[in-house]
């Protein structure tokens, strides 16, 4: 028997857990599927571990609020709070909470929409713009450190696997979708 064989399985998922490498969660009778799923997985998490770090010892914030301010900074003429929402994929009542904060320290400010004076628009402010390009340049930095060590010949080849992969799962997403919907009618 190995050595991690004889630890209990709630043992090794806890200590998974506390880690943050849920790929070890697979074992030789799982199929390669299921292990390269919690591979990518456990891949994001460390990554995501990292910048979340990163960012708050840095810049006293939150990926969320990165993330938001990243959308806005993609679309300088700004976005309804439904539109954050829905790119960021979360409730309205994460976004409004996060909003709410960005605009109390003066980096994001809501304004009415011309067309439809009922609906805000979110948008940077000067101070949001300067402060969210601190951070997207660090952000950039910080990845690029990450995978520094991943020759460029591999990180190409590995960008055009997971192009392909991300290709079949839309495929077999939509397919799925496909075939829900005709169960409605």
């Amino acid at each position: 028997m190995t050595e991690v064989a004889a630890v209990p399985m709630s043992a090794r998922l806890q200590a998974d857990s506390d880690s943050g490498d849920l790929e070890s969660r697979a074992e030789g009778r799982h199929h390669d599927s299921l292990r390269l799923w919690l591979r990518l997985l456990a891949c994001t998490m460390l990554i995501e571990r990292t910048v979340r770090t990163r960012l708050f010892r840095r810049f006293a914030t939150t990926l969320p609020r990165f993330d938001l301010m990243a959308q806005l900074e993609r679309s300088p003429a700004g976005l309804r709070m439904g539109e954050l929402s829905r790119r960021m994929m979360v409730t309205g009542g994460n976004v409004t909470g996060i909003v709410d904060q960005l605009v109390a320290e003066g980096l994001v400010e809501r304004r009415a929409i011309a067309a439809d004076r009922r609906a805000l628009a979110v948008r940077l402010t000067p101070k949001g713009r300067r402060r969210f390009m601190a951070m997207a340049a660090e952000h950039e930095r910080w990845i690029e450190e990450m995978l520094t060590d991943l020759p460029v010949a591999e990180r190409t080849r590995l960008y055009a696997l997971l192009g392909h992969l991300k290709a079949v799962i839309r495929r077999d997403a939509a397919e799925t979708d496909a075939s829900s919907t005709g169960d409605l009618a």
